[in-house]
């Protein structure tokens, strides 16, 4: 086994590993960026590197940094985990030449499975069922869309490098091939350098099932059974869970033959995820998707209901030792569910938010792999989920109870969660019922504000009149609305909107948690919600009223603002074009997602921002002004008309 192990990732799957690592009394090595100086990670590694500035190209996909740390340390292996340099070849060559080992497999199978294309083609040649479609390569949109017409609509058209759902496009129609492959194709060529596009039937109401396979160096490969990852939103997994509630044991075997023909026909070892799309007409019918050679990020569900450790796994795998047990040994016991906690704002369309993270506790009750504690802070350099919060049970039904409960315990104050938003889903009969597609997400849209809970505010306007022994509140000079404990009513900006609450005799403040930001922004937890409230004085009250009526007597023009801090990629429009309501405007990068800013008034454009700018949240943008009309129309005899 290995001595000392360099982790080539950050956040929570970099602590996931490095737990293994420990466990195993391997030294471990992070790697860090600037912007991760202070994160959980690093501080938990046995040795921490420095590697380069915030961005990832300059830190985290610098190769050569990365090598360089290694050999700095002496680290005889580097666990890529997920995401960064986990599949790309060239970093599994240069760690060969380095003299390294690559915890993955060969490149050989890096190779043939990094191309949707290539993979497709290669692992139907094996007996693998793929979905009909075509290569784009060395077509033009003219010839793309002829061959669309082809195959029939709707279609799904993707990158043919990288993954995680990025720049896919649904097509419904032919008249929109050529604008879904131009945005395919931007987003493809910026998130993976490759351009290159693959046109497949899209399945309907899909349901996307994928198999935890394992192999070692001696030919065994063997299946883990299968997992289902069917929610999603953009192409992004919001809720996993092992084992799927619609497999049969029959079609369990059927899917696991079909993994494992697919890793056995590129010689795969460590481990890797075979993907399908299920028919939800008929889950009998599948199609291989891709596979992806690394771990992913749910793989805490088959290790809770297979108690394997797969990291254990990757490490004895990696160091040449064979597979210690055989397919026959392989049981799988109860039910697995995990949900991811990002840093977003679900009712601002799930748009990522930074922060620095005021309190974090996690539930006791769950297995919680987490990117973050108290004092962390929260970027638009990175990928915006925060955390994973997995619960295990006897049935389906108690590990979702369970799941549901230990999201309610979860306390994040300091930047906006998903999290009331997980439990309301999990709630919802799509999901107790298992009947969900991949589009239900998509189908239910931005979900609409939950107003804060009366008792909520009322623990707040106590916590106002009643400060806690701690000291929290009493070491900030003129933060209570009024002062002494005899005022009754407290006044909040909670988001856009003025409450007010009464203080009662402590009881909701006592089954509520705390913390003040250093905005001076009261952060409540009580049942299912956490809210910002900001204290309003009687002063401040009076002040926003006057902005309301002056705003309401010379109202502005209307602006398109910024949804979150990020980097503008695309400009749509130029200054002096009239646009009408819905237009795209400006297109806002972070976090690796896209974000069009579109027109919420008809007249004319002005662009306030450059090509390349870094922009806050809610910087202008754009902002409009109403089209100017001739009073009086003329004739060419110059008369006026009647």
């Amino acid at each position: 086994m290995f001595r000392t192990v360099l982790v080539a990732n950050r956040g929570e799957i970099a602590r996931r590993v490095l737990r293994t690592l420990r466990q195993e009394g391997i030294r471990s090595v992070a790697v860090y960026s600037d912007a991760d100086a202070d994160a959980p990670f690093v501080a938990e590694a046995d040795v921490a590197v420095r590697i380069g500035p915030a961005a990832a190209r300059d830190s985290y996909l610098n190769i050569e940094a990365v090598i360089a740390a290694a050999i700095e340390t002496g680290a005889e292996a580097i666990h890529p985990g997920y995401g960064f340099l986990s599949e790309n070849v060239a970093f599994a060559e240069a760690c060969e030449r380095a003299g390294i080992v690559f915890i993955g497999p060969s490149t050989d199978a890096l190779t043939v499975m990094a191309d949707k294309i290539t993979a497709k083609n290669h692992v139907a040649e094996h007996g693998v069922p793929v979905v009909p479609g075509f290569s784009a390569v060395g077509m033009d949109d003219e010839a793309i869309a002829a061959r669309c017409a082809e195959v029939g609509f709707p279609l799904l058209i993707k990158p043919s490098a990288g993954g995680g759902g990025k720049g896919m496009q649904v097509v419904e129609a032919p008249a929109d091939v050529l604008e879904a492959l131009a945005t395919a194709r931007r987003i493809a060529s910026a998130s993976f350098g490759d351009d290159t596009l693959l046109i497949e039937r899209l399945v309907v109401r899909p349901r996307h099932i994928e198999v935890q396979v394992l192999g070692d160096n001696f030919g065994s490969v063997v299946h883990l059974g299968e997992r289902e990852c069917t929610l999603q939103r953009r192409h992004q997994k919001v809720i996993e869970e092992a084992p799927s509630a619609v497999i049969t044991p029959e079609m369990r075997e059927r899917l696991g033959a079909a993994a494992v023909a697919a890793a056995q026909s590129v010689n795969y070892r460590g481990a890797g995820t075979v993907e399908f799309l299920a028919s939800g007409d008929d889950v009998s019918e599948f199609f291989f998707i891709e596979m992806n050679t690394r771990l992913q990020v749910e793989h805490p569900v088959t290790e809770l209901v297979t108690g394997v450790d797969l990291v254990r796994e990757q490490l004895r795998i990696a160091a040449g030792l064979p597979l210690d047990f055989t397919q026959d040994e392989v049981t799988i016991t109860g039910h697995a569910i995990e949900a991811r906690v990002y840093a977003e704002s679900p009712e601002r369309g799930f748009l990522p938010a930074t922060g620095t993270i005021v309190r974090f506790t996690p539930s006791a009750r769950a297995r919680n792999d987490s990117a973050i504690e108290s004092g962390s802070t929260i970027s638009s350099d990175y990928d915006p989920m925060i955390a994973k919060v997995i619960t295990a049970g006897r049935t389906r039904e108690e590990a979702l109870t369970s799941l549901i409960s230990a999201l309610q315990e979860t306390v994040v104050f300091g930047v906006e969660t998903n999290i009331e938003f997980l439990i309301s889903l999990l709630a919802r009969d799509e999901v107790r019922g298992a009947t969900f597609d991949t589009g239900l997400l998509d189908r239910l849209g931005t979900p609409e504000r939950v107003p804060t809970a009366p008792e909520l505010i009322t623990a707040a306007a106590d916590a106002m009149v009643r400060p806690p022994e701690n000291g929290t509140w009493g070491a900030r000079d003129g933060w209570r609305s009024a002062g002494p404990a005899a005022v009754i009513v407290s006044h909040f900006l909670d988001g856009d909107e003025v409450v007010s609450g009464t203080a009662d005799d402590g009881n909701a403040a006592a089954q509520a948690s705390f913390a003040v930001d250093t905005d001076g922004g009261l952060w409540v937890h009580a049942g299912a919600q956490t809210r910002r409230l900001v204290p309003l004085s009687r002063r401040a009250l009076l002040e926003r009223h006057l902005a309301s009526l002056e705003e309401a007597e010379h109202p502005s023009d209307p602006q398109a603002r910024a949804p979150m801090p990020g980097n503008v990629v695309a400009l749509h429009v130029a200054d002096g074009d009239t646009v009408a309501v819905g237009d795209r405007l400006v297109t806002i990068e972070a976090m690796k997602m896209e974000h069009p800013v579109v027109a919420t008034a008809a007249g004319i454009v002005t662009i306030d921002v450059a090509m390349g700018e870094h922009v806050r949240r809610d910087q202008p943008l754009a902002h409009i002004t109403a089209p100017t009309t001739d009073s009086a129309p003329t004739t060419d005899a110059g008369e006026t008309d009647a």
